[in-house]
């Protein structure tokens, strides 16, 4: 299962190779990393079907923030997956991100027990 995280902070990639390293070796998953929405949009483009079923996103980046690429992923790609982070658990971005499609929301540290949850569930409703 292939799985596009975005977060202009590059020291995320580190974090999540690390976390879920176990189901990176076992084959089970493959990540790629964008830093910007403007480069998960151009990766997700770059194949027709997209080989991606998940993204999981910060919503807080420069440029497009994570709400303005998940309404343009939920409607160029509406089979894939898309969860939200946030540093701030606010009201208004959890409220705009459930509206708009996503399906789960993290706010900051993630909670990578729950996103291992998250991930098995749509293996399993891909599979």
């Amino acid at each position: 299962m292939k799985i596009l995280i975005v977060d202009d902070e590059r020291d995320v990639e580190d974090l999540f190779r690390q976390k879920l390293r176990k189901e990176i070796r076992s084959g089970a998953l493959e990540l790629e990393f964008a830093f910007s929405g403007k480069q998960a949009l151009e990766i997700l483009a770059s194949d027709n079907p997209p080989k991606f079923v998940y993204v999981f996103s910060d919503i807080n980046m420069p440029g497009m923030s994570g709400l303005e690429m998940l309404d343009i992923i939920k409607t160029r790609f509406p089979q894939i997956q898309v969860s939200m982070i946030s540093a701030y658990g606010d009201e208004a971005n959890y409220k705009k991100a459930m509206d708009s499609g996503a399906k789960e929301f993290y706010t900051k540290p993630v909670n990578f027990e729950n996103l291992k949850l998250e991930i098995a569930e749509i293996a399993r409703s891909i599979s």
